[in-house]
C-alpha cells in the first residue's frame, strides 16, 4: 500500500493562559509510524511555565521563536538550568527530565522531533508528568508518597492535589524561577545560527550539522540534524540518505517546493511546502528542493547520529565520479550530449543558485 508522504501541519494537543502544546498524528501522517518518528511543538506565552515531565523516546529539541529558559536534569546528575534562544539545539536522551519557561514576549515556541521505537505509541511521544492532576504522583495512595518522601497525610495531599494545571500553567509575573547559569550551557545546547557553517555557497545556501563532534549527546540521542538555510531561488541538490536512515524535514520558514523520487523512478511527492510543514523522506528515497523568492529555511533530523548523505548533481555528486564511458553507456547517448553533461556543474555543489 502506498503511503501518504504530503506535509502536515500540528494540531493542538493540549493548553490553557500558559501556553499550549501541538503535535503530528501518525494516523494524519502514516510515514511517522511506519518509521518510528515523533514530532511535536511547544509555544509557551509569557510567563508561561512547562511542568517537569519525562519522555518515552529521546528527541532533539529546536527553538523556533523567542528566548527563555530550559531546566534539565540527566539521570542521576545536577539540574542544568540553561538561557535558550532562537535558532538552539538541543538532544534530550532517555531518562531526562525537563521544565521550560518564557519569561517575556514573544512566545517561546520549541519543535521536538524524535526516535518513537521504543515508546508506548509508535509514531507519538508520551509524556510523563511529575506534577499536576496527571502527574505520576496522583496515582500513588498517600501512605506511598508519605513513606517515599517522609511526609504526613495533610502534607502529601497539599503537595500532590494543589496544582490543577495539567503539562502547562502560566505564573505569576512575580515569580521568580531559577536564573540560567553560563557554564550549564556548553554541552547542552548549540544555537545553529551562530555555529561554524559546514557549507557555505555563495547565492546557494548555508548549512550547520548537528553531530557527535559539536554536542556529544546526540549520540546517546542517535540521531543527527542539520538547520538549512536555502537562498531565494536557490536549488537543493537531488540526493538521499545513504546509510539507510529517515530525513525529517520542518519548514522552519520561508516557502518553496519539494520532489521525491522513489523506486522504479516514481515521483511520490511534488508539493508546495510553508513554514510549519513537517514531511518525511524514505530510505534510499531522492529529494530536491527549489526555494521561493523569499528563500526558505528547514530544520531536519536524521535516524543516525552521523549522517551520510549522497548527491546526484553537483562537483561531488556521484556522476562526478563516474568515468565518462560509463556516463555515456547509461545514457545511451552521443558522446557529444555526454561531454555537454560532464562539463556543467564542475564548481557547485549541495546548493545552486538561480539561473542567470
Amino acid at each position: 500500500m502506498e503511503i501518504d508522504l504530503s506535509p502536515k501541519l500540528a494540531k493542538k494537543v493540549y493548553g490553557g493562559d500558559g501556553g499550549a502544546y501541538y503535535a503530528w498524528c501518525p494516523n494524519e501522517l502514516p510515514m511517522l509510524r511506519e518509521g518510528n518518528i515523533g514530532a511535536a511543538k511547544l509555544a509557551l506565552e509569557k510567563n508561561g511555565f512547562a511542568m517537569p515531565r519525562y519522555s518515552d523516546s529521546a528527541k532533539v529539541a529546536y527553538v523556533l521563536q523567542g528566548s527563555g529558559v530550559a531546566g534539565i536534569v540527566l539521570p542521576e546528575k545536577e539540574e542544568k538550568v540553561v538561557a535558550i534562544k532562537k535558532g538552539d539545539a538541543l538532544a534530550l536522551p532517555f531518562g531526562v527530565v525537563t521544565w521550560w519557561y518564557n519569561k517575556q514576549d514573544p512566545e517561546l515556541v520549541i519543535l521536538f522531533l524524535g526516535d518513537t521505537s521504543t515508546g508506548h505509541k509508535s509514531g507519538s511521544f508520551t509524556d510523563l508528568f511529575l506534577t499536576g492532576p496527571n502527574g505520576i504522583f496522583t496515582g500513588f495512595s498517600t501512605e506511598f508518597v508519605g513513606r517515599a518522601w517522609d511526609l504526613d497525610e495533610a502534607t502529601v495531599k497539599t503537595l500532590v492535589g494543589t496544582q490543577t494545571g495539567k503539562g502547562i500553567v502560566k505564573l505569576d509575573p512575580g515569580f521568580k524561577m531559577p536564573e540560567p547559569k553560563k557554564e550549564h550551557y556548553k554541552g547542552m545546547a548549540l544555537n545553529c545560527e551562530e555555529a561554524p557553517l559546514d557549507v557555505d555557497i555563495k547565492d546557494g545556501g548555508k548549512v550547520v550539522v548537528l553531530n557527535t563532534k559539536n554536542l556529544p549527546l546526540v549520540g546517546e540521542v542517535g540521531l543527527g540534524a542539520d538547520l538549512v538555510r536555502l537562498n531565494g531561488n536557490a536549488m537543493c541538490s537531488p540526493g538521499f540518505s545513504c546509510d539507510s536512515a529517515l530525513q525529517v524535514t520542518y519548514i522552519v520558514r520561508g516557502s518553496g517546493r519539494v520532489q521525491v523520487v522513489g523506486v522504479d523512478g516514481k515521483r511520490v511527492l511534488e508539493t508546495t511546502i510553508k513554514a510549519g510543514n513537517l514531511f518525511i523522506v524514505p530510505r534510499f528515497f531522492v529529494v530536491s528542493k527549489i526555494s521561493d523568492p523569499e528563500g526558505m529555511d528547514w530544520f531536519s533530523i536524521i535516524t543516525t547520529p552521523n549522517p551520510i548523505f549522497t548527491h546526484l548533481a553537483g562537483r561531488t555528486s556521484v556522476w562526478k565520479a563516474l568515468s565518462p564511458q560509463v556516463l555515456q553507456a547509461s545514457f545511451n547517448v552521443p558522446a557529444d550530449v555526454e561531454q555537454k553533461f560532464s562539463s556543467k556543474r564542475k564548481a557547485e555543489e549541495i546548493f545552486f543558485p538561480p539561473p542567470n
